[in-house]
């Protein structure tokens, strides 16, 4: 091997992330579990799997407008008709990779109380304060998962990020139309609370899933059934508490759920499940305000809506701080140049 050849397998690559034992808040794998595998995957891949799961997401919205079903109906339905896809998709990766460390079920499990949690204080939010200031507020992820992956896991926040999270915030503010709703809130504090209680939980949820792939990542489609079986359990028993669920639903709304369910649930997880791991989490908190984004082209051509100039401006604002937060300086670029 050539001293070139050994500098390259002894340097890894940068667009590869890891948990090392000594930051990871996961247990050591335990007897008879192999070690995590390194991810294969470039950043530029990851990116792809990512934004792409945004797109699935931003239909969500649509899907829930058609359906016309009470939003803790269509909280609990949309985890329950996925999990009838994502158990034989579950079985066939047992099959093919073993089993899901036993270590790993945990945050799983808990990353699904999260998701659960979040989509019932944001349905709530939306109720209390109006759908634009509680997206606002639900995208406090962009800072929230990157803090918890500094706080928790050690990772590094760069400057670019630091520099364009407020400009990315400030386009998100103007793209859900924060500026033109005169509606009048009905319960402001509580539903700022509960808006970013539910950005937190949404961050808690992103930074589980993504431990899970870093730690195994041959298994893409087990930790999104876990995660979405303990969604299932926790919007179903928080809804009864709180906006309702009945399984009474028109034969049309079905066909809307189940849509909900496949892309909204199963195809958005697992496309972020599999990119998450392969970007910084900064990166995977920016390419994801591109779902807000993505909801407004969706809603202007699917339901016919009419963003205004300032929404529109709000769109192209996030798109290039989300552009300028990604882009490596030319400097750096030069150095990893052969």
């Amino acid at each position: 091997m050539t001293d070139a050849a050994k500098a390259t397998a002894a340097t890894p690559p940068e667009s590869v992330l890891s948990v090392s034992p000594a930051t990871s808040p996961l247990p050591s794998p335990g007897p008879g579990e192999q070690p995590p595998a390194p991810a294969r995957s470039s950043s530029t891949g990851g990116a792809a799997l990512v934004v792409g799961g945004a797109a699935c997401l931003s239909l969500t919205a649509v899907f829930i407008s058609l359906a016309d079903v009470g939003a803790g109906t269509a909280a609990f339905l949309r985890c329950a008709i996925a999990l009838a896809v994502l158990l034989p998709l579950a079985l066939y990766e047992r099959r093919r990779h073993r089993a899901f460390p036993r270590r790993l079920r945990g945050p799983a499990l808990l990353a699904g109380v999260f998701l659960g949690v979040d989509y019932v204080m944001w349905t709530v939010s939306i109720l209390d304060v109006g759908a634009a200031v509680a997206t606002v507020l639900l995208n406090i992820q962009v800072i929230a998962f990157p803090l918890l992956a500094r706080i928790l896991g050690g990772d590094r926040i760069p400057r670019r990020f630091a520099y364009a999270s407020p400009l990315m915030l400030a386009g998100l503010a103007l793209a859900a139309g924060l500026l033109d709703h005169s509606d009048q809130a009905r319960h402001p504090l509580r539903g700022a609370l509960l808006g970013l209680a539910a950005g937190v939980a949404y961050a808690a949820y992103l930074y589980l899933i993504r431990l899970c792939g870093v730690a195994s990542p041959q298994h893409s489609v087990t930790p999104v059934f876990l995660s979405t079986l303990a969604a299932a359990a926790t919007s179903g028993v928080l809804a009864l508490f709180t906006t309702g669920l009945t399984l009474a639903v028109p034969l049309a709304s079905w066909g809307w759920l189940i849509a909900l369910a496949l892309l909204g649930q199963v195809a958005a997880w697992i496309l972020i499940g599999r990119g998450t791991p392969r970007v910084t989490p900064n990166a995977a908190a920016a390419l994801l305000l591109l779902q807000p984004i993505m909801a407004v082209a969706c809603a202007m051509l699917l339901l016919g809506e009419s963003p205004t100039a300032l929404q529109l401006a709000g769109c192209a604002v996030v798109v290039a701080a989300v552009w300028f937060a990604g882009r490596t300086p030319a400097r750096r670029r030069s150095r990893r140049a052969p």
